[in-house]
């Protein structure tokens, strides 16, 4: 990579994060948590979420962003649960930035108590780019294997929670749970894990109340 290029992948980087920093701010103003999740395609994002709505519907207000390269799918899944969810169609971009969550702002209810944005799946150019979230998840599921945390660093070291999922695989499996949280939490030892079957609901309930106490926890520091 050249110099060129790098001054130029600074200056998006660089008013990519002032973008999000004011989105930042003006969600945390209106007491919204935002989450934003990562992981490779097939993951088991959405499906997370329709499971976590179970445990967060009707007591708390929720909305999703979805980003995807092409379809309304799973914007469709997320609207069929009741839930309101605007869909990013990136036409070939591998991540959403600060300025495609900055444009939906105007529609974002005021009155939401959890934001989540669901990111293109890829476990790459997505950890690059803050969106002004104050949660990132990023998912590993039991069928990428093991390996992943070591592979694809910067995706668990800027996150805050680890997210293992279709944790009732792993019997039939070669997926080493310890290894990867291991790996994981020792590249960054603030990680948060959760692991979780979608299909069970093993860790839905833990994964819920982890949301519930961290939204707390931003409306006291800024009542």
């Amino acid at each position: 990579m050249g110099k060129k290029e790098i001054l130029v992948l600074e200056d998006l980087l660089g008013s990519n994060n002032k973008i999000a920093a004011d989105i930042r701010n003006q969600l945390t103003q209106k007491g919204i948590l935002t989450i934003n999740l990562l992981s490779s395609p097939g993951a088991g994002k959405t499906t997370l979420l329709e499971q976590l709505f179970t445990f967060l519907h009707p007591h708390y207000k929720m909305a999703v962003i979805e980003g995807d390269i092409e379809t309304e799918r799973d914007a469709d899944r997320i609207r069929a649960q009741g839930i309101p969810a605007w869909q990013i169609m990136t036409g070939g971009a591998c991540h959403l930035e600060a300025k495609m969550i900055g444009r939906l702002f105007p529609e974002i209810p005021p009155d939401l108590d959890f934001l989540f944005i669901e990111n293109v799946g890829n476990l790459v150019c997505p950890a690059s780019f803050d969106l002004g979230e104050h949660l990132r998840f990023v998912l590993l599921s039991t069928p990428e294997g093991d390996d992943k945390p070591k592979k694809y660093p910067k995706a668990f070291l800027t996150a805050d929670s680890l997210v293992i999922s279709k944790a009732d695989l792993v019997p039939i499996l070669p997926f080493d749970i310890d290894r990867a949280v291991r790996e994981a939490e020792g590249m960054n030892p603030h990680l948060r894990t959760f692991i979780t079957s979608s299909t069970t609901g093993m860790g839905l309930k833990e994964l819920a109340e982890f949301l519930i106490s961290r939204l707390k926890e931003l409306r006291k520091n800024h009542a």
